[in-house]
This record gives C-alpha cells, sequence and structure tokens, in this order.
C-alpha cells in the first residue's frame, strides 16, 4: 500500500517508519527542509529504541522516503496520515491549525479516491472539521478517518508492531476495509481492530490518557497519605495490584506524570467538558494532585537543609520525564530544578539522552556531567528524577566516597528503605515514611506551577 505520513514528529516518524517495515511504500513529510535532509542520511532527531536501526533498513530498501513536497506525496498515495502536532492552548483547548491547515490543502492534491486518517490526538469532532477544509477544495470522493495512536515513549517501535489493540473510528464501508487491510499485518497474533464512529474513536484516546493519569495521581495520593499513616505505599501497590480488576500498572509512586501526552490531553478533555458546561470534577482533581506532585520532594529538602538552600550543591540524576526517551515536556525534573534554582542552590545534573535537551531550558543555570557519578563529587544532596534502569544498582560505596553528605531524595523510589539505612545514607522517598503536617501543608499552600 503507498502510504504518506504527514509530519516527522514522534507519532509520525515511528508510523511511518513501522508501515514501511511491514512492506508498504512509505512517503514522511515535513516543511522543515533541514530535517528532511537529515532523515534521508538517517539522522533521527529523537531518540527512541530500535526507531534508528529500522529507519536506515527502510531507507536502503527503498520502502521509506522523506519530502517536503505535500503535493507529491498525496497524489501518489492511497492513505494519508495527518501526524500533526495539536499543542494546548493557554485553556487547555487543543490547537487545531496544523491539521485544518494541511487539510484545506490536500483538497487541492487530491486525484483519486483516498482516506484521510487523523492519527494525531484531536478533541470530538475533529473528523468532520477537516472533512469540511477538503470539501472546500475538491470534488474528488475521499473519506476522514480517526485512527488515534497509543504509543509509549520508549517502547513505541514495539507497541506500534504488536499493538494490543488498534481503533479505527469510521462509518465508511470502503475505508473500513481499507483500514482493515493495512492494519491486518500487526493484528495476525489475534490483537482486535475496534471500528467505530469518528467521534468514539476520537474521545477513546482522551479516556484512556486521562484515566492513566488518573490512577498515577491516585497512588500518589495514597502515597501522601502513607506518609501521613506510617504505612508503606509499596506493600499497599502490591496489595492492590493483585487484584485483577484494578492490575499492577500505572500503580508506582512518585513525582507525578509528565510528557507529551497525559497533561496535554487532560487538558484537553477538562477543556472540553467545560465547553458543555459539564464539571468533569474527578479529572480537574487529577490535574491538581499532579501539578503538587512535580515538587513534592521539595519540603523535605527545605525542612532538611533548615530552609537554606543557597549554594548547596544538588546532584540530579534524571532529566526526561521517563526513562528510554529524550522527551523533557513536563518533566518533574525541571519544575524541581526550577524550584532549587529560586532558592540558590547549585544544580550538577546526568541524563543518559535529554543533556541536549535540558540545555536548551537551562543553558548555564545548571552544569552538565558526563556520567552519573559526576555530579556527585562534594555534593551536599542527591535528587532522582527519572527511574532509568542504570540508577538502580549503583555503586554505593563510590557514591558515599564522593558525596560531601550523604543524602538522598528519591522521587522514584528505587532503593529499599532498609538498606539505603544499613548503608547509612539519610533516604527521603515517597509513601514509605511519616512526615510532620507542616511539610504536607507547604505542598497544599504552593500554588500551582504554571
Amino acid at each position: 500500500m503507498k502510504i504518506a505520513i504527514i509530519g516527522t514528529g514522534y507519532v509520525g516518524l515511528v508510523s511511518g517508519t513501522c508501515f514501511s517495515e511491514m512492506g508498504n511504500q512509505v512517503i514522511c513529510v515535513d516543511i522543515d527542509a533541514q530535517k528532511i535532509e537529515n532523515l534521508k542520511k538517517g539522522v533521527v532527531p529523537i531518540y527512541e529504541p530500535q526507531l534508528e536501526s529500522l529507519i536506515e533498513r527502510n531507507i536502503a530498501q527503498k520502502r521509506l522516503f522523506f519530502t517536503t513536497s505535500l503535493e507529491s506525496a498525496i497524489k501518489s498515495s492511497d492513505v494519508v496520515f495527518l501526524a500533526l502536532p495539536t499543542p494546548p492552548g493557554e485553556d487547555g483547548s487543543a490547537d487545531l491549525s496544523y491539521v485544518l491547515g494541511v487539510a484545506q490543502k490536500i483538497g487541492s492534491f487530491l486525484t483519486k479516491y483516498t482516506v484521510i486518517v487523523n492519527k494525531s490526538t484531536v478533541p470530538v469532532g475533529t473528523a468532520e472539521k477537516v472533512t469540511l477544509a477538503i470539501q472546500k477544495n475538491t470534488n474528488i470522493k475521499f473519506d476522514v478517518v480517526s485512527n488515534p495512536e497509543f504509543l509509549r515513549e520508549g517502547f513505541a517501535v514495539d507497541d506500534f508492531l504488536k499493538p494490543e489493540r488498534v481503533v479505527v473510528g469510521t462509518t465508511s464501508d470502503r475505508a473500513k476495509e481499507l483500514m482493515y487491510d493495512l492494519y491486518k499485518p500487526f493484528t495476525r497474533s489475534g490483537n482486535p481492530v475496534y471500528f467505530m464512529d469518528e467521534k468514539s474513536a476520537e474521545l477513546t484516546k482522551y479516556a484512556a490518557n486521562s484515566f492513566l493519569a488518573t490512577k498515577i495521581s491516585f497512588m500518589n495520593e495514597m502515597a501522601n497519605l502513607c506518609e501521613k499513616l506510617g504505612a508503606d505505599v509499596d506493600q499497599v501497590r502490591m496489595g492492590m495490584g493483585s487484584d485483577s480488576r484494578i492490575g499492577k500498572r500505572f500503580l508506582f509512586p512518585g513525582m507525578g506524570y509528565g510528557g507529551s501526552c497525559f497533561p496535554k490531553d487532560v487538558k484537553a478533555l477538562l477543556r472540553s467538558a467545560s465547553e458543555l458546561e459539564y464539571d468533569f470534577k474527578i479529572l480537574g482533581s487529577v490535574e491538581e494532585v499532579n501539578e503538587i506532585q512535580k515538587i513534592v520532594l521539595l519540603p523535605k529538602m527545605v525542612r532538611h537543609f533548615n530552609g537554606v538552600l543557597k549554594d548547596r550543591k544538588i546532584a540530579v540524576w534524571g532529566l526526561s520525564f521517563k526513562p528510554n526517551t529524550d522527551d523533557i515536556r513536563e518533566a518533574p525534573a525541571h519544575y524541581m530544578i526550577r524550584e532549587l534554582l529560586e532558592l540558590g542552590a547549585d544544580i550538577h545534573v546526568y541524563d543518559p539522552e535529554a543533556m541536549g535537551n535540558t540545555k536548551a531550558v537551562f543553558g548555564q543555570q545548571i552544569t552538565y556531567e558526563d556520567n552519573c557519578y559526576d555530579p556527585l563529587k562534594d555534593s551536599d544532596a542527591l535528587l532522582i528524577a527519572t527511574e532509568w534502569p542504570v540508577f538502580r544498582n549503583p555503586d554505593f560505596e563510590t557514591i558515599k566516597s564522593l558525596m560531601k553528605s550523604h543524602v538522598i531524595f528519591d522521587g522514584r523510589n528505587l532503593f529499599e528503605s532498609n538498606k539505603m539505612k544499613k548503608l547509612k545514607f539519610i533516604y527521603h522517598s515517597i509513601g514509605r515514611s511519616q512526615v510532620e503536617n507542616d511539610e504536607f501543608e507547604l505542598l497544599r499552600a504552593k500554588e500551582p506551577l504554571k
């Protein structure tokens, strides 16, 4: 099948590459000429396991192409995927200007029946808007389909090649048949393709991400309560997760969720509800809890240093919002770094992949080190903000020899409290010990970060 992917961001690049891996002819389109030239050479602008090798292989096999010409891509394709950004506006609504702008151009280039697929995460009703935008410039028959992505950063290639399910929103039998044939190679093991109407498909993506965000925020609230009660959130989590109705995933407490999906999708769904004058109370609380959780360790740090963090050297492990990605969007580490800088701390950081992206944000305000041990030299404390595998089993004797004070603030609960006690570290984690009331109230009183 001949496929065009409009947009070479995270979703577009992974989708186009994986479609080509199944033997399709794929043309990826972007307006950034330099980016396209780099991709033609196999230079990948994002870090995602397996992606670079797949791109190189499919370019070599002449199945994957890159161009800045929207017209040539549309005219040569049977299916056109819109994988364009839908950034949140100040009111939380999804900005559809990129999607609708390209949709208007598509109409002028259609020469035969084509299926236009919304791969971007878009509000309910977007399929109708895209249809109207295309119709303005063509009389050629086409269908607009909603096909939301469910890719996890760090596992996106596996998620695309072996999807748990595929959701397709269309009321057109012709489009349904084409989409079924397109995804058949990805679902040979029996994982389902769910066909539904366009609006239901659009809402499914928001519902799924918002529910997962709810699980995370609920568990973080439980962790805060565990500290008040003297309970252990890890034991509570295991007891809860063993219930098949709940499941084990997304129950790990920490510094809140970040990334490009959960924060944006929660805001967009809240905005959609607000426009219909519906007060989505649970989801509003999820967002509020997450804003607080991003700096949940700050009061513990302030308390430990008796309110004085000026000129304290703080080592930070992890800058991306999660491991196995260089994505720093809404990363809790960045929220903590901003707060610590305001308090005058001297910040030294390490991350396996997100150093460059972080430097573009903070510049020379912080110090970037070459490995995970360099930031620890003469440091007053270590903050763990991302659960990269390399941080899970470090050389604690080396850590002790490098640090001025043996203090760890673990925002991802990587280590066992008893082990850290035996190693004579002062160890602060989340949801494992009781804290004073004033610390918890400090969190609640602080204005949500923008």
